[in-house]
Order: C-alpha cells, then sequence, then structure tokens
C-alpha cells in the first residue's frame, strides 16, 4: 500500500467515502484502539508527539471510510511517565475497555511492563519506537529502528569523520546497555577502539567529572546513547565546556524527541545521527504528512522519529486489517506476515515476517541550525540484529529479548 498526497491530507474523495458509511455503523460497533503512552512527565517530549501522531492517523482512517465500514475509536492512558502505571492501564484496556489492539510504550522498560499482559489477553501489540532490538514474539510488531539498522550506518560514518578511538556513554537500562555493546562491536568491526563506555541512570544530569575522564582519554569520537531529559544535560555541559569543536560526538538518540530544537545551534551543531525520520526530507509523502499535521495542530510541527513510527505503526496495523478483512489477532497477524508494505513519510516501511520487524530507510544526518540535515539515504534496511536470533516462521511460539552474544 502506498498512501498518496490526497489520502495523507484526508481530501475530498476520502471524506465522501466516510459519508457514505451507514449513519449507525459511525455510531456503533467502532474498532476499538488502545493507545498507552507518556503524555506528561519527564518523557512528554517523546509521548505527546506520538499521541499527536495517532490521532492523525486515526482521523485519516476514519475520514476515509474507517476500516472494514467500521470507524476506529480510541481508548488512551496517560502513565504520566511511571512504568507502574503502564501495567495497570494495560490490564484495563483488555479487560475492561477491550480494544482490539494496542499501540504503546517508549522506553523498553514500559513495553515489557505490558507485553506479556497483551500475549496473555491475546490482544495484538504494536511497539513503534527505536529501541536495542532482539524481541521475538508473534503477539508483537515492531516499527522503530534497531542497532543493526542504525548503529551500523552510524559508526563507520562517524570514525571516518573523526578517527579509530571511541568512547560510549550510555543510558544505563537494557536500551542503553544493549546498543553499546553494539556500537562496540561495529567500532571493532570497522578497525576502532572503544577506550571506555560509562552508564548513566535516567535521572543524572552532572556530567562534570565525565567529560574530564573523557579528556584524560583523549579519544578520537563520543557516542552517546543517552535518554531523556536530565541527560540532555550532558551535550549543554560539553559545549559549555569547550569540547564540541574538539571531540566529534554522535549519538543513537538525540533529536528523536526534537532534542535538536532544544539545543542551540552552538550547542548542537555538528552532532552526527542515523535515523528514518527527519522533518527535512523534501518527499511528497513527507510534505503532506507535515502539511496535514500542521492543519490538524494549529501549525504544530513537533512530529520527531517515534512519532513517525507510531504514525507508520497505524497504517502498518491497518492495512493489515484491510487484508485480513477482519480484527481478529490470527487473521490480522497472518496478513501482515505476508509482508505487507505501506508508505509513510520517511519513505517505504514493510513487515518483515520473520521478526515481525520494519524493514525501513535510514538516513545518516547531521545537526545543523536546529535542524537534521540529511548527509545519505540507506534504502530498506533488514533488522539483522534480530533476524539472527528470532525466527516466529520457524519456531511462532518463542517468547523472548535475545541479547546476541556479540
Amino acid at each position: 500500500m502506498s498512501l498518496n498526497r490526497r489520502e495523507l491530507l484526508g481530501g475530498a474523495a476520502a471524506l465522501t467515502t466516510a459519508s457514505m458509511l451507514p449513519r449507525a455503523a459511525l455510531a456503533a460497533d467502532a474498532i476499538k484502539l488502545g493507545s498507552i503512552l507518556d503524555t506528561s512527565g519527564i518523557f512528554d517530549a517523546y509521548g505527546k508527539p506520538m499521541d499527536q501522531a495517532t490521532k492523525l492517523a486515526v482521523k485519516q482512517i476514519n475520514d476515509a471510510g474507517g476500516l472494514l465500514g467500521r470507524p476506529v475509536e480510541v481508548a488512551a492512558y496517560d502513565t504520566q511517565s511511571d512504568m507502574a502505571l503502564y501495567s495497570q492501564y494495560g490490564q484495563q484496556l483488555t479487560r475492561q475497555d477491550k480494544v482490539d489492539v494496542v499501540h504503546g510504550g517508549i522506553l523498553s522498560a514500559s513495553r515489557e511492563a505490558i507485553r506479556q499482559t497483551m500475549r496473555k489477553s491475546k490482544t495484538l501489540y504494536f511497539y513503534n519506537v527505536l529501541y536495542e532490538g532482539g524481541v521475538c514474539d508473534r503477539n508483537i510488531f515492531i516499527n522503530g529502528v534497531t542497532p543493526a539498522q542504525q548503529v551500523e550506518a552510524l559508526v563507520p560514518y562517524a570514525m571516518s569523520k573523526s578517527g579509530k578511538k571511541v568512547y560510549i556513554l550510555a543510558a544505563d537500562y537494557n536500551y542503553g546497555q544493549i546498543t553499546a555493546r553494539w556500537i562496540e562491536k561495529f567500532v571493532n568491526d570497522n578497525g576502532g577502539e572503544v577506550l571506555s563506555t560509562d552508564f548513566f541512570p535516567l535521572d543524572v544530569s552532572d556530567f562534570g567529572s565525565t567529560i574530564a575522564k573523557i579528556q584524560t582519554a583523549a579519544p578520537d569520537l563520543v557516542i552517546a546513547p543517552l535518554v531523556g531529559g536530565a541527560h540532555l544535560s550532558f551535550f549543554r555541559q560539553w559545549a559549555a565546556a569547550g569540547m564540541k569543536d574538539k571531540i566529534p560526538l554522535a549519538s543513537t538518540t538525540l533529536g528523536v524527541g526534537n532534542e535538536h530544537k532544544v539545543l542551540t545551534p552552538e550547542e548542537g551543531n555538528g552532532i552526527m545521527c542515523a535515523y528514518n525520520y527527519s522533518q527535512e526530507l523534501d518527499t511528497p509523502e513527507n510534505n503532506a504528512f507535515k502539511e496535514a499535521w500542521a492543519a490538524m495542530f494549529d501549525g504544530d510541527q513537533s512530529m520527531h522519529e517515534i512519532a513517525v513510527s507510531q504514525y507508520n505503526g497505524l497504517l502498518t496495523w491497518a492495512e493489515g486489517v484491510r487484508k485480513a478483512g477482519s480484527v481478529e489477532r490470527d487473521a490480522v497477524i497472518e496478513a501482515l506476515e505476508t509482508g505487507i508494505s505501506i508508505t509513510g513519510p520517511a519513505g517505504k516501511v514493510t513487515v518483515d515476517p520473520k521478526t515481525h520487524h520494519a524493514v525501513l530507510d535510514v538516513h545518516l544526518m547531521e545537526m545543523q541550525d536546529q535542524q537534521m540535515k540529511v548527509i545519505e539515504t540507506l534504502p530498506q534496511r533488514q533488522p539483522i540484529d534480530t533476524q539472527a536470533v528470532c525466527d516466529l516462521s520457524a519456531n511462532p511460539d518463542d517468547n523472548t529479548q535475545y541479547e546476541i552474544d556479540i
């Protein structure tokens, strides 16, 4: 499936289709979609645009006549960035709301807080966020980039711009720990050396002693899979210490929550990253998406990497429902496992039947004047880190997050 400009904007033809639905079908018998996101609290910079992406995708689906002649209705819960509330709301969505599908979770901890609930209740689950890879579960579909798609591209590019001695700073939970190992693998594969890897709890905001350690170690490059508002302090303190123009920076996370718009150009310019989405992509699909977003949210332009992943996730699920002719979980899973594709704001996104992860484009970028300038597009990268250990075609009952020995 490929969405054209009219479909993205919800044009007149789509509205005409919606008006042809029986009035009773629009009023009742809705398909129920559950959403659980951090739309307040310390992770709201990620969650609010994801919530907006959900609203936009559902509006466009309903404006185009709904799914199977039925409207999509959203039951949304704000976890307030409290991991405990993910379990509570996950159970509420499956037991009381009896939703047909759940799209939700931001941090990996939030995904794992609800994934088994969804599996046990046989409620189809979409996790639409860049993450550390390795989840192998037939009940889940994942639309974010994984390390082999992102880090494999970023590391050789960043090393070519700097040198072979690398220092890693990472968030101290499974995303940061596993991603740091993938960074080390690709540094070694490209003839480099990791001098040190330091981990930081999510509430750490003082990096003065760390910057001193890095100065002593004298690496050629710092790669920072840091997460959240507190960790944003590192990039500011790094620039304030006069280090930004001395040792280049790369990150696997900076910018996914529009952090580059919070940093000043003096703090952010030149930081390297690799993601599936940038607002600066000049394509008909992205331009139409930005126009539709601005029209729905009063000129707002807060969409970012994981908001677009959320949007892609909803479009992918919707296409699975259309192909299945049903919202029943097994039927939709089987339809998605045919290798369904959609074309979203960042390009083509295809379901990999073996892993339920996305095959997608990755764009090498550098931050410049609070924008993410696209340097090079590396099309259609496979989630090979997960494919190496997960084969749901052969083992459909698998229920594991693998940590590959690298």
